[in-house]
């Protein structure tokens, strides 16, 4: 037996008892009401489920002093004021019902909880009624309800918040910072409900604005989705509309190359409730794997519609997390929605790289454009003649074969200098080389292929970027990055298919490396043998390469074998290479591509064009980077003061 007596227990270690109400609203309290942000998204989620079209938020002080909420739903009469104030009352459950819940919360439940820590008030009218009424909590002591005067809807004030437990006033961050957090939670609650209009104001200036997108001619959700994300995301997204298993995944995601450095603007709704999930960050993870550098975090709004039986949205007390009955069916419907999404959008690649590019042109000083030509500043030497050497038909440095038909290494020939303008205080001349061809050379063949997405190859420079011209403007093509995605996509084909077909190389090439990289390698061989690159120990630090990849051509062996050896190394040693695919794949891809620096004829660059445009996922590189910029001829223009 236990000899320890309730005398010899420490006075804390009182008698079980019953806590007062007080205090349990107040531990409800801490649950639901965390911070500011968490009250103003219980009101709106209110608002949201009384049918409200609009909803105006106004926050003092980072809503310390006050939150006030107003919108035009359906309003409550006297007696619904009265049970909304109460604990557990609600209109959120049928038939005590836990896992089928189809609404965000309604009137009750939270209203309680903030009431027991704030100042509250609640006026309403509903929408039958002639009469509106006011409540009002304090502390946690309610008063009955009075008439008042008020056109229509709900408005609900929440002042002093926490002042009945000023404990919990030292852990808010600073106003700003919690106005900040505010104005994200009603953003994503406007993404989530295009059909109300929303705005939310600091009580001096309204910050954030979502107006009315019904009956616009372009998509709704994805007009709202702009207003938060920017202009830019509704030109630089993809659709994602995919179902499977009774569960389906609507939205629209960014484009690999707009992109961010952080995860910040990844959004995912489920039955239209913002949640952050953990799954979500590994599956947008792995469906970019292939377009992205690891630094780099793409923008998405997923929002995921499920029988309410699959998710229990009761996990979290703010219900900011939920979980899935199967978790692993929703990653992969996310993963696999994202991956056909990008596979559909092609060469695409994002337009806000050719607002960079333009804005790293204009000039750093103030040029007098508007004035007549007499008057504008002469041009450097050189500069007239790099124009009139822009303005022929086709310019190349030179041309020769290369690997699949592209690049070389023969003599340029027919050279000519011209001269570069670089923009700023000082201009600095080159001489890149440029060979023009005459008119006649222009079959109608290549004059119809301006009318192709990435146009007709009207030139090289500097042995590295490809100038096209279209229907309405030119595109810069980065000739080493562009066939690297190429090469890596003919890799994952093949692979796929039949596997990657070899070359025996008439010199086996042996490449010295340390002892742990080179056992690194041969430990690998066979996997690597599945990728086309067949090597054996030759000695101590040692390898001998004896057949590379077909597809690769011409390639410096040692150099693919070093990087290789060093991707082993960040590679976790339990994942195959085939799980790592992209990764060996892509240094394969980096060796076995155009490098910059090589020639290419018009017709080799007119190949690599026409290529990209058939390619999945060739408007960005391996790493994520754009593999070409498109300049409108309108923008053009109006860098030269011609608009």
């Amino acid at each position: 037996m236990s000899d320890i007596s309730r005398e010899n227990l420490p006075a804390s270690a009182g008698i079980i008892k019953l806590l007062s109400e007080r205090t349990i609203n107040r531990i409800a309290a801490g649950e639901v009401v965390e911070r500011p942000a968490s009250a103003v998204k219980e009101l709106v989620e209110n608002s949201i489920d009384a049918g409200a079209t609009r909803i105006d938020v106004v926050v003092w002080d980072g809503g310390r002093d006050l939150i006030q909420v107003t919108d035009d739903g359906c309003g409550m009469s006297a007696d619904e004021l009265t049970l909304a104030v109460e604990r557990h009352a609600t209109s959120k459950l049928t038939d005590e019902d836990l896992v089928n819940i189809g609404s965000l919360g309604f009137r009750g439940e939270a209203l309680a909880s903030i009431g027991s820590v704030a100042k509250l008030s609640i006026l309403s009218r509903a929408g039958d009624s002639e009469e509106a009424w006011i409540v009002r909590v304090e502390g946690g002591k309610k008063q009955p309800p009075e008439p008042a005067a008020f056109g229509g809807g709900t408005r609900i004030e929440v002042r002093d918040l926490f002042y009945a437990t000023p404990a919990r006033l030292k852990f808010l961050k600073t106003a700003r910072t919690e106005y900040g957090q505010i104005s994200d939670t009603l953003k994503r609650l406007a993404m989530a409900h295009p059909e109300v209009s929303f705005s939310l104001s600091d009580g001096t200036r309204t910050t954030f604005k979502a107006p009315h997108v019904a009956g616009l001619e372009a998509d709704p959700r994805l007009e709202r989705l702009s207003v938060v994300l920017g202009r830019d995301f509704r030109e630089n997204a993809v659709e994602i509309k995919a179902d499977r298993e009774g569960l389906q995944l609507t939205g629209f995601a960014g484009l690999p190359t707009f992109s961010r450095g952080n995860a910040q603007h990844q959004y995912l709704f489920v039955n239209g409730r913002p949640v952050k999930d953990k799954l979500l960050s590994g599956a947008v993870r792995g469906a970019y794997q292939d377009y992205l550098a690891r630094d780099r975090y793409p923008l998405l709004a997923l929002f995921l519609d499920v029988p309410p039986a699959f998710v229990d949205v009761n996990v979290h007390p703010a219900k900011a997390e939920v979980r899935f009955r199967d978790a692993g069916l929703v990653r992969g419907l996310i993963v696999s929605a994202l991956r056909h999404a990008l596979a559909d959008a092609g060469h695409r690649a994002s337009t806000t790289v050719a607002g960079a590019a333009l804005g790293a042109m204009r000039p750093q000083s103030s040029l007098p454009w508007g004035q007549p030509n007499r008057d504008r500043p002469q041009l450097p030497s050189g500069f007239a003649a790099a124009a009139e050497a822009m303005q022929a038909p086709h310019y190349s440095a030179g041309s020769a074969p290369g690997l699949d038909g592209y690049g070389g290494n023969r003599p340029a020939h027919g050279m000519s200098d011209t001269g570069q303008l670089g923009f700023g205080a000082r201009t600095e001349m080159v001489t890149p080389s440029a060979r023009s061809v005459d008119m006649s050379d222009v079959s109608g063949r290549e004059e119809q292929a301006q009318d192709y997405p990435l146009g007709a190859a009207r030139g090289q420079v500097h042995a590295t970027y490809i100038v096209s011209q279209t229907s309405d403007g030119i595109i810069i093509v980065d000739q080493h990055a562009a066939h690297e995605r190429l090469v890596y996509e003919r890799m994952k084909k093949s692979m796929a298919a039949t596997g990657v077909a070899r070359q025996t190389l008439l010199l086996p090439e042996v490449v010295e490396l340390d002892d742990m990289a080179a056992d690194r390698l041969i430990a690998r061989a066979d996997e690597l043998a599945d990728l086309g690159l067949i090597v054996e120990g030759f000695g101590e630090g040692a390898v001998v390469v004896r057949e590379v990849p077909a597809m690769l051509g011409k390639l410096d062996v040692a150099g693919l074998i070093r990087d290789l050896a060093d991707e082993l190394t960040e590679l976790d040693q339990a994942l195959s290479l085939k799980e790592k695919l992209e990764e060996v794949c892509g240094t394969m891809a980096c060796h076995g591509s155009v490098r910059a620096g090589r020639r290419l004829t018009v017709e080799e660059m007119n190949a690599l064009l026409r290529e990209m445009e058939a390619t999945p996922h060739s408007g960005q590189c391996n790493h994520g980077r754009p593999t070409y910029v498109e300049l409108k001829l309108a923008d053009i223009e109006r860098l030269f003061g011609r608009r």
